[in-house]
């Protein structure tokens, strides 16, 4: 399945029988030979040849968009399309079935599957909400015996549910789950112990449950197959003296990284054996509480020193600043560099970002001030990536850093093409300068921490900023808006932000014109975000035209009534629109709180939380549920989901160990996120 509207209308049901995979030149000659007979002989039919040569020429596309274009050109092209794809991407995992997946793709070797939306992150969906991993893993065990990988992301993942991966997959080789929850330590035991041939395992931003089970030594003694090992959210003690053994038995393992609990003494045991490494995440970087000396006396220069193949460094969760000058030797050969749990200051920074000239990607806190972007400005020209996230995402704070290091980064970085920024203050002008100065972004977030601030130096909003980012970018496909914004800055956008195919909006415009600009003017609008913003009936409704081509809208905090929400509902037969709101509003009021909108073949699904009452009633104003329950209108295929939840407050988290996503939940959210 692909990113574009496409992916979806290409499924059908009579599909070909599940099959192994086949070498293309083994199967073009199955299909010229005749049983009994040889092949000098047989003289292929004209399509036979058509279909040979198209599986053989469909193998080389590798990009999703290309393979989805492919199949709609005929019947034949997308037989031969469905039969040579081997890596299966679903975007959404309602939107299409797994019984309907597997049956049309029967050679599957790599699936990659996503979840819950970006919301999740910010305790604006029920904890609840579904994305369960489940339903696939059964059909996948059944379809694809030969499957090698899986990427989840926000996906509900049980231990059971790895448990039957790992017993289903014999030749299973890597397993990637980011920001997915429901699984502990007992369910990597047993992926650990019965994947023999694991290259891959990480945990990227999960929450895993503490079994109180010693995953680590559930690796096979013999010598195992990793390359890729990622465990840093991992918040449970690990055994270090079985990881240590296990990176001894893995003379392959190339990315390594580590949780809170594994000291800097213990990452110099583990890379004075693993000299190989080419990422490494080095844990807490700081002392053991036991044996602070002994960590001290350690020569941690030299260690670095001789992992002379390191390109990409991260960690430093509870950083000892004085230990910095140790990654000294490979900051010259480092490509990635990520200090965003590092609370450190521009002194303690410059003296290591002097020596990073290779340096394209570099994440980092806002504490290094503008001094410390200045710096980066002033070294790193091959710079391609920069994310600033702040200490403290307070609304009402001094932000250390503004226009000035901004500007710096656009003076100094002229390759950039990914940018997300955080700051108290901004002005059009250091905006436009970066639009002018990097006209390759791709990607442009800015997060103006506080709602509707103007530029800071002229009082005006900050819509010419904005406009010209997306004339002068034209390669610009991902934008975040904030600060004080009028229906102007939209304007620009539908004007001429063509190629724009995520947009995120908060707290911004006047009136609906400003949605309708942005729906009736962006084409390859993918993906829609928006929250506190006075967006109503008219301006949704202005975007029937599109909504089949996108992978979801999202608004919450807008001025939507359910009777506009059912409006859509009714005139789009393959949306599903889902309705969520908190307890604290009552059955009558005026707006709904969040919309959830997205396309779908299977229309409504059927794991909606317990608390959900089913009704064939299309009247929205009828009540629903009873206080804290759910309820759901059908529209013939329709499905239209109201939810209503109690919300979880976050957890209370040390600032530096966790970083701020742009404002999707009240205020702005705070998210261990890494992605």
């Amino acid at each position: 399945m692909g990113d574009d509207p496409s992916s979806s209308s290409q499924m059908s049901e009579d599909d070909d029988d599940r099959s192994p995979p086949l070498d293309p030149s083994s199967s073009n000659k199955a299909r010229n030979c005749s049983s009994g007979s040889g092949c000098d002989h047989i003289i292929p039919y004209p399509d036979q040849v058509l279909e040979n040569v198209l599986e053989n020429v469909l193998c080389f596309l590798t990009a999703r968009q290309d393979r989805n274009a492919a199949s709609l050109v005929c019947k034949s092209w997308y037989r031969a399309e469905a039969l040579t794809r081997s890596d299966l991407f679903i975007g959404n995992c309602y939107a299409v079935s797994p019984r309907r997946a597997t049956a049309r793709f029967t050679r599957v070797r790599a699936v990659s599957i996503k979840g819950k939306p970006r919301f999740a992150d910010f305790n604006l969906m029920p904890p609840n909400w579904g994305a369960h991993f489940r339903p696939w893993v059964s059909a996948m065990a059944k379809a694809y015996p030969w499957l090698e990988k899986v990427y989840l992301k926000r996906m509900s993942v049980t231990d059971d549910d790895l448990t039957l991966l790992a017993e289903s997959f014999p030749g299973f080789k890597e397993l990637v789950l980011v920001c997915c929850d429901g699984f502990g330590t007992s369910g990597l035991a047993v992926v650990a112990s019965k994947c023999r041939q694991l290259k891959v395992l990480d945990l990227i931003e999960s929450e895993v449950l503490d079994d109180d089970v010693d995953w680590i030594c559930c690796f096979p003694e013999s010598l195992t197959c990793l390359e890729s090992l990622i465990f840093d959210c991992v918040e449970c003690h690990i055994n270090f003296e079985a990881l240590e053994r296990l990176v001894m038995r893995s003379p392959l393992l190339n990315k390594l990284r580590l949780n809170r609990h594994v000291s800097i003494g213990q990452l110099h045991r583990l890379m004075v054996r693993a000299p190989q490494l080419t990422h490494l995440g080095t844990g807490s970087f700081n002392t053991l509480e036991g044996n602070p000396q002994g960590d001290q006396e350690l020569d941690y220069v030299s260690a670095f020193a001789s992992c002379k193949s390191l390109v990409c460094l991260s960690g430093f969760r509870e950083i000892l600043p004085d230990q910095l000058p140790a990654i000294y030797p490979v900051c010259a050969n480092l490509t990635n560099l990520n200090f965003s749990y590092a609370n450190i200051t521009a002194e303690q920074l410059i003296p290591v970002i002097r020596h990073c000239h290779k340096l394209q990607t570099f994440w980092v806190l806002d504490s290094v001030c503008d001094e410390g972007l200045k710096a980066v400005a002033a070294t790193c020209k091959e710079l391609r990536e920069l994310r600033v996230f702040p200490v403290n995402p307070r609304e009402d704070t001094e932000g250390p850093v503004s226009e000035v290091g901004l500007q710096a980064i656009s003076e100094g970085c002229r390759k950039l093409q990914s940018i997300l920024y955080f700051c108290q203050c901004m002005t059009n002008a250091a905006v436009i300068a970066m639009s002018k100065n990097c006209p390759d972004l791709v990607v442009f977030r800015l997060c103006i921490m506080g709602r509707h601030r103007p530029d800071h130096a002229t009082g005006e909003s900050m819509d010419e900023g904005f406009g010209a980012i997306v004339m002068n970018c034209k390669k610009l496909t991902r934008l975040a808006v904030s600060g004080l914004l009028t229906d102007q800055a939209f304007s620009y956008i539908g004007q001429y932000g063509k190629l724009v195919r995520t947009l995120s909006v908060a707290f911004a415009g006047d009136s609906d014109m400003g949605l309708k600009y942005v729906l009736e003017g962006c084409p390859k609008l993918q993906k829609l975000e928006i929250r506190d913003s006075p967006f109503g009936d008219s301006a949704l409704r202005s975007g029937l035209h599109h909504y089949y081509n996108m992978r979801f809208l999202w608004m919450s905090s807008c001025l939507l009534t359910r009777e506009g929400c059912r409006d859509v509902a009714q005139a789009l037969p393959r949306l599903v629109v889902e309705v969520m709101k908190s307890d604290e509003e009552e059955e009558t009021g005026e707006y709904v709180d969040i919309l959830y909108l997205y396309r779908s073949l299977e229309g409504q699904r059927d794991d909606i939380p317990k608390s959900t009452s089913y009704t064939t009633n299309n009247n929205l104003n009828q009540p629903i549920g009873g206080s804290g329950g759910c309820g759901r209108w059908c529209c013939g295929p329709v499905a239209v989901v109201m939810v209503v939840e109690n919300r979880k407050e976050p957890k209370s988290v040390k600032p530096q160990m966790y970083r701020v996503r742009f404002g999707f939940s009240d205020s702005f959210s705070v998210k261990h996120i890494q992605g």
